[in-house]
């Protein structure tokens, strides 16, 4: 079973508004809501793509409910710990001549309702896959991912890391099956600049020798690159499309990449293919990424020589 973990699932409310002005009335036209945060993005493009996957996180209030139920009416297994007080976050993405957002701040945690996720976490076993996404909230300790992947050590678990900066960092000595920065948050966490492919792989081999397995980078319009545990760099370009849509194009990354990893049998250079389709097909798309949407670019993306 792939499991994933949100801390502070939301609702994504994105709306669309002509010429947005401060201090007006403004009306959209058009208005998008769905169920948000990386691990639940994850679990539900693994869910497009006909692969189980189990949400496990947190929720709370009447927002909390709506997560759940519209996880569910998409068939997407859930266990969240659901909290007494607060209520989850809405986030609002506004979509206009510029792009903004206002992101709430959801329910605080406690000690003993992150005592509840570690119980449900230390049921996985050897040949489950854990994926940890996204930032930590203020009211849990800033090493929790570290406290997660210390309690699992040497069960067999594979762990995949979708996180910024320190949060990366600090959970290397674990040896994360995946790890996935994008170019700029790479470059962030040595202090430096990355121009080329050559620096852009120089420094992921740097994480590679503080731990991690595999390094995948996402750089957007300009593709992706594979630094895997064993063989050949591999180095691919970016489909062809028309961007939509920015938000959850990493998460599809992760989901697509655990896809193609366990359909081929544990093939990277499959999995690299399959994380970049899914992930440039939510981009292509105004929500995320479906079956039929991913085997479109599929198509382009097997014809590239990497």
């Amino acid at each position: 079973m792939i499991y994933t973990v949100t801390f502070n699932p939301s609702l994504d409310y994105i709306v669309s508004v002509e010429h947005f002005k401060l201090g007006m009335v403004n009306r959209t036209h058009a208005e998008l809501l769905y169920p948000g945060g990386k691990g639940i993005n994850v679990a539900i493009v693994l869910g497009h793509l006909g692969v189980p996957a189990k949400a496990l996180g947190f929720i709370a209030g009447f927002t909390g409910d709506q997560i759940q139920s519209m996880l569910a009416a998409q068939n997407i297994a859930a266990d969240f710990i659901k909290i007494d007080q607060g209520m989850s976050r809405i986030n609002v993405k506004l979509r206009s001549d510029e792009e903004s957002e206002i992101n709430g701040m959801g329910p605080t945690i406690s000690e003993q309702d992150l005592e509840a996720l570690y119980a449900k976490l230390d049921q996985l076993s050897e040949g489950d896959t854990l994926v940890l996404a996204g930032s930590i909230p203020a009211s849990m300790p800033e090493d929790t991912y570290e406290r997660i992947m210390s309690r699992l050590e040497g069960r067999g678990v594979e762990i995949a890391v979708d996180a910024t900066k320190d949060l990366l960092l600090n959970v290397l000595p674990y040896h994360p099956f995946l790890i996935k920065p994008n170019n700029h948050e790479l470059g962030d966490m040595f202090g430096v600049t990355l121009e080329t492919n050559d620096e852009i792989i120089t420094y992921a081999k740097k994480l590679q020798d503080m731990g991690a397995r595999n390094v995948l980078i996402s750089m957007a319009g300009d593709g992706a690159i594979l630094v895997p545990e064993k063989g050949e760099v591999l180095v691919s370009p970016a489909p062809k499309g028309q961007v939509k849509n920015s938000v959850g194009a990493g998460d599809s990354m992760v989901a697509g990449f655990i896809t193609g990893y366990q359909k081929s049998g544990k093939d990277l250079k499959t999995a690299f293919k399959m994380g970049i389709a899914t992930g440039s097909a939510s981009a292509f798309s105004d929500g995320l990424a479906t079956e039929e949407d991913v085997k479109k670019v599929l198509t382009e993306v097997e014809s590239f020589k990497l």
